[in-house]
C-alpha cells in the first residue's frame, strides 16, 4: 500500500512501561536522524503508565477528571486519549516523503493496519465516517446501536517525518477511559472495547506478532529487530 522496497524498517519493543516524557523525547530525535542523518525509520511497541494525552483539537470540558492521571500536551493530532498498562503503543517515525508526500493515504494505511492485526484475531473492525480511529460493531440484532472504540490513531509530522502512532487496547481498565471523553467522542451508543473485553485473551506478544506481519504486508516492505530507546 504504501511500497518502498529499499528500505527496512527498525522494529523495536519496550518490555516495561516507558516514561512519557521521554518516549516523546526520543521519538524527536529518531525522526531528526531519519531525516538528517538516514537513520532507519523505526515502529516503536511500548506501554506508558496511565496517563492521559491532550491533542491539537482537544477541548478543556473532554477532560473530566484532570487530577485522575498525569495530563500530556502531545502536539499530535486528535483531542484527548487515554494510554495504560495492557494497551499496545506503536509509536511510528516513517518518512513519509519517500512514501508520496500524501498523508492522507498514510493514516489511511494505519488504518489498514489495525484493522488487518484484528482481523488475525476474528475481529472485524472498521472505520467510521467522521469518526477518529477503529470501531466494533457490538449492535444487537434486536437492539439499540453499539459500536465500541478499539484503536485510536494520532500522528504529527516533522519536515515529512511523522512520530506518534496507534493505539490497541488489548487490556486495558476500561474505566480509566471514564476520565475524558475519548477523541471527544460523546454519543448514545458509543463506547470503547479491547481484545479482552471482546472475549479474546491474548497477550501483548499475540498482538505484537500480528501487528508485526501485518505491518510488513500493509507496507509492503521488511521489519528487523532492533533496540529501543533507552535512556
Amino acid at each position: 500500500m504504501l511500497s518502498n522496497d529499499s528500505i527496512w524498517v527498525d522494529w523495536a519493543i519496550s518490555d516495561k512501561p516507558v516514561d512519557y516524557i521521554f518516549a516523546v523525547e526520543a521519538m524527536e530525535a529518531r525522526a531528526r536522524a531519519i531525516k538528517d542523518d538516514g537513520a532507519p525509520e523505526l515502529i516503536w511497541l511500548l506501554e506508558h503508565p496511565a496517563l492521559y494525552t491532550a491533542g491539537t483539537s482537544a477541548k478543556l470540558e473532554d477532560l473530566r477528571q484532570p487530577d485522575r492521571f498525569p495530563v500530556f500536551d502531545a502536539g499530535r493530532g486528535g483531542q484527548y486519549t487515554y494510554h495504560g498498562p495492557g494497551q499496545r503503543i506503536a509509536y511510528v517515525m516513517i518518512d513519509v516523503a519517500k512514501r508520496g508526500r500524501d498523508v492522507r493515504k498514510f493514516v489511511l494505511a494505519l488504518e489498514h493496519w489495525i484493522i488487518q492485526t484484528l482481523a488475525a484475531f476474528n475481529v472485524k473492525a472498521e472505520t467510521r465516517e467522521g469518526r477518529v480511529g477503529v470501531w466494533v460493531d457490538r449492535t444487537p440484532s434486536d437492539g439499540p446501536r453499539r459500536e465500541d472504540k478499539i484503536a485510536a490513531i494520532g500522528i504529527r509530522l516533522r519536515r515529512w517525518v511523522s512520530f506518534h502512532g496507534i493505539s490497541l487496547n488489548v487490556e486495558p481498565d476500561l474505566s480509566h477511559f471514564a476520565g475524558i471523553t475519548p477523541c471527544g467522542i460523546d454519543e448514545a451508543g458509543l463506547g470503547v472495547t479491547s481484545l479482552v473485553d471482546l472475549g479474546w485473551p491474548v497477550s501483548l506478544e499475540d498482538v505484537d506478532i500480528a501487528l508485526r506481519a501485518a505491518f510488513e504486508d500493509v507496507f509492503e516492505t521488511k521489519t528487523v529487530s532492533a533496540i529501543p530507546p533507552s535512556r
